[in-house]
């Protein structure tokens, strides 16, 4: 059994959680922005091309008490780490980071992890040095409280690069954050959904691959390739699979628009690109299924309404921060208002870093939930129906 660590926005730890559990592995705790898991040797793989909310997964190596130097290198060069690694590995750690812990020089810990996995390796395969012409693999190093805890990294890109998007334009959304506010808003597939800042159309291109159960990873691949414990039979078993629930007999109706014309030409081409990419999925198990594709419009928000009765309303409209200023940012908001009079009856989700949104929206939210993906701050803003509270 494998201890696996996921990471994800600050806030979303739940969501992941629940994702983790339908996948069918056990939950063993959470700390900001990290979900701890169980779960057997097809989990390595399963986890990095299913998970929607994840933006990395890494096996967990050692976790053990380390207040000098001496003991976080034993405990590093106890690890068999000539099990993982090829003999032409280019071996980086990354990243370290350190909490309330004696040991607090990242630099220092950053060159004792290395030290140690080096020597560990040219020990065991007799070398004085290694060749580093292979891939690229990434250690990741948390001491919190003196308890180190190492971490060998299985994904590579972080998990939010599909591989569908081939321009995210100026200030795109993760797509991992888009699927996370997919599930805080409890958004159910035969729901009409409509993103009217839709930007790169991130937000209902991640609605439809969940509304099509297409795992996410099907365009990508990940660090795990390249390590000794990979088994390309067992990776494509999984593949196989997971393109065998792909559901293409389901009524969807997803929808973007944006005032900008290249937006939604650039919304369309990753569409196309995602939907491809699931077609060739369900191709390798012999179906000639398609998924179909979110439509995309260009329109002014102000020219929306809405064309069913109900639905979810999702967007990321534009901050003050990286696109715009602050003062067009909120004269945005105070027209945006409009559109709780063209789609009444339908739900909204509003994501944003600016702290004034609901003063300038003028409606006050049912419910905030706080997201930390990166160094930017934003605050998901839900309107939801009485009748679903």
């Amino acid at each position: 059994m494998n201890t696996l660590v996921a990471l994800c926005a600050i806030g979303a730890e739940k969501i992941l959680g629940n994702e983790i559990k339908h996948l069918g592995y056990k939950l063993a705790g959470n700390a900001p922005g990290r979900v701890y898991f169980t779960g057997d040797d097809d989990s390595l793989y399963r986890s990095n091309l299913c998970l929607r909310t994840a933006d990395r997964v890494f096996l967990q190596m050692a976790k053990y008490q380390a207040e000098d130097f001496d003991q976080l290198f034993d405990g590093v060069y106890a690890i068999d780490w000539q099990d993982y690694f090829k003999k032409d590995s280019k071996i980086t750690v990354d990243k370290v980071r350190c909490y309330k812990s004696k040991l607090n020089s990242e630099h220092a810990i950053q060159g004792i992890v290395q030290k140690a996995i080096y020597k560990k390796l040219g020990d065991k395969w007799k070398m004085h040095s290694l060749p580093e012409t292979g891939a690229e693999n990434t250690v990741r190093v948390y001491i919190d409280e003196n308890t180190a805890l190492i971490l060998l990294d299985l994904s590579g890109l972080p998990l939010h690069k599909r591989g569908y998007r081939t321009d995210g334009g100026v200030a795109p959304l993760r797509e991992t954050v888009a699927a996370v506010m997919l599930q805080e808003m409890m958004w159910r597939r035969k729901t009409p959904l409509h993103d009217p800042f839709c930007g790169s159309g991130t937000i209902a291109i991640e609605a439809a691959l969940y509304a099509y159960n297409v795992a996410p990873g099907f365009g990508r691949r990940f660090a795990l390739e390249n390590l000794s414990i990979y088994s390309r039979t067992a990776a494509e078993k999984i593949r196989q699979k997971e393109a065998e629930l792909i559901r293409t007999d389901v009524e969807v109706r997803i929808t973007g628009s944006d005032i900008d014309p290249a937006a939604v030409e650039r919304s369309r081409k990753n569409a196309e690109y995602a939907c491809v990419t699931a077609g060739r999925a369900l191709q390798s198990i012999g179906s000639d299924a398609k998924v179909i594709r979110p439509d995309f419009v260009q329109a002014d928000f102000a020219e929306l309404c809405a064309p069913y009765e109900t639905g979810l309303l999702l967007c990321n409209p534009p901050y003050g921060e990286r696109l715009g200023d602050e003062k067009e940012a909120e004269e945005l908001y105070k027209r945006m208002s409009g559109l709780l009079t063209e789609f009444k009856g339908w739900e909204f989700g509003i994501i944003t870093s600016h702290k004034k949104f609901q003063e300038c929206f003028g409606k006050y939210a049912t419910l905030l939930k706080d997201l930390k993906a990166g160094n930017l701050d934003t605050t998901l803003y839900l309107y939801k129906n009485e009748k679903r509270r």
